[in-house]
């Protein structure tokens, strides 16, 4: 039964990324420079794929949990606005740095928007303070880590699909929402290592929250904790772990 729940949600996270990405390139919402982007190879490439996987991983998300489905849609929604702010700044000393000098920045909006959404997540997910505010770490540690990630074609989808797999072997919905996770990178992955599209910060940041509710519910303290200093020195030493990204 956990092997068929998990299968189902690979499926439906997979079949409705794929879903929209294929009716956003249809009807191309908007004016067309709104969808393009420019890679780091100087190439033109489409943006369809964050905000379908932010879509079809939240879906998939609350059908195992209502609360997970909650901090997938509002990491997605952060990043989409990161997306279209147009700031290219990075990492959280950045945006900091900016608000301590009165300027609020689209990074500074996700930081606390998906902190906030982890932490409720979290007090669904949980019963205990500690674990509530482990969990809402985790959760937006990991939609950090894997934005610091997609810095190249491949990296923060073949991150997610790597850390993700382990979860897989997992039951409950732990299981689930790593299948989720998964399911969605898989979707969208020949576009995004063919350069034809990318994340963005709105379906890395999706992904990555998915990822961070798979570990919150398949985890009990010690897990949440180990988890959470994990996420937190990924974000202290964030330039390195750009930089291992595109070494790669």
């Amino acid at each position: 039964m956990t092997g068929t729940r998990k299968t189902r949600s690979f499926l439906l996270s997979a079949a409705l990324t794929r879903a929209g990405y294929a009716l956003l390139r249809a009807n191309r919402p908007g004016a067309p420079g709104r969808w393009q982007r420019t890679n780091h190879a100087g190439r033109d490439v489409e943006l369809y794929a964050g905000p379908a996987t932010a879509l079809g991983t939240a879906v998939a998300a609350a059908r195992v949990h209502p609360g997970a489905g909650l901090a997938v849609l509002a990491a997605g929604c952060c990043g989409a606005y990161d997306d279209a702010a147009g700031d290219h700044r990075r990492g959280f000393r950045a945006h900091l740095g900016a608000l301590r000098e009165g300027e609020v920045t689209s990074g500074a909006v996700k930081l606390f928007g998906i902190s906030a959404a982890g932490l409720v997540t979290g007090a669904l997910l949980k019963e205990r303070p500690l674990d509530r505010l482990l969990a809402g770490v985790v959760i937006a540690g990991a939609a950090h880590f894997v934005n610091l990630v997609d810095v190249r074609p491949g990296r923060a989808l073949g991150a997610v699909l790597a850390l993700g797999a382990p979860g897989l072997l997992r039951g409950g919905p732990g299981g689930e929402l790593a299948a989720v996770a998964t399911g969605g990178a898989a979707a969208v992955l020949r576009e995004d290592v063919g350069e034809r599209t990318m994340l963005g910060d709105t379906g890395a940041h999706a992904l990555g929250a998915t990822l961070g509710a798979a570990v919150v519910a398949g985890n009990g303290r010690v897990g949440l904790l180990a988890h959470a200093v994990a996420v937190v020195t990924a974000a202290v030493y964030g330039d390195r772990v750009t930089a291992w990204a595109k070494a790669l």
